[in-house]
């Protein structure tokens, strides 16, 4: 029995290490195949923002059912912070998240490196010089609003069976408003395995990318907490 329960646990991290490589090679890589200004096809802001949407979209009703599909340290924090899941289980989350963003970007790397892409090999996030206030702010936000939406439609009376396309839509939502500021991360480990192989500026801005998106987390899990009803519901019928 202890065995049995050990591989289902251990297959909740593997989901999300698979889940979180796709999310980054997709998405990423619509950024440095696709994004403004390419010598090929370009898709611009939009197309990016639907990249990573739909890699939300499809890992959700993939992976969804074995770890609720997180692929994003900022989710799994607001996740924590509320009560749903345990410190262990949390810390495990975001280390496979971390190793499949890793892995997703490594790959992008190597296919990108001789495909004269004008933008970073890898998708990496960076602010402009003098932005940082900005920049700090619109992580902060956007993981906010993200997290908010994550914990409502996941909530034992959320709309459940929407709960990967409302995601999905808001995460669309969030890049086509933020992708100009900072390349929009709201997901550390997004951001932690493009700037490991993008090395340089990427990596000495990386730690807004960790601070900022885990910051939103808290204060979406603070507020959640404050004006959800799933649980005061059941005790008054």
């Amino acid at each position: 029995m202890f065995h049995i329960k050990t591989q289902m646990i251990m297959k909740k991290y593997l989901a999300e290490m698979i889940g979180t490589m796709v999310l980054v090679l997709m998405g990423c890589g619509a950024a440095v195949f696709a994004g403004a200004d390419q010598p090929f096809f370009t898709i611009g802001t939009l197309g990016v923002a639907f990249a990573f949407g739909l890699s939300v979209v499809a890992m959700a009703y993939t992976i969804g059912s074995i770890s609720g599909c997180h692929i994003n340290p900022a989710i799994t924090f607001g996740v924590y912070l509320s009560g749903r899941m345990s410190s262990k289980d949390a810390l495990m989350y975001m280390l496979f998240q971390i190793i499949g963003a890793i892995i997703g970007s490594s790959i992008l790397w190597f296919l990108a490196k001789d495909s004269g892409s004008t933008t970073t090999l890898t998708g990496a996030n960076g602010f402009a010089e003098g932005k940082i206030a900005e920049a700090f702010v619109a992580e902060t936000v956007f993981t906010f609003i993200f997290v908010l939406v994550v914990l409502g439609v996941t909530a034992k009376n959320g709309l459940n069976k929407f709960a990967g396309l409302a995601i999905g839509l808001a995460l669309v939502l969030v890049h086509i408003v933020c992708i100009p500021i900072t390349g929009t991360s709201v997901n550390p480990a997004r951001s932690i395995g493009p700037a490991i192989f993008e090395g340089g500026v990427a990596l000495t801005q990386l730690w807004l990318f960790i601070v900022a998106p885990l910051l939103g987390a808290a204060i979406s899990a603070l507020v959640w907490k404050g004006i959800t009803v799933e649980n005061k519901l059941a005790t008054t019928e």
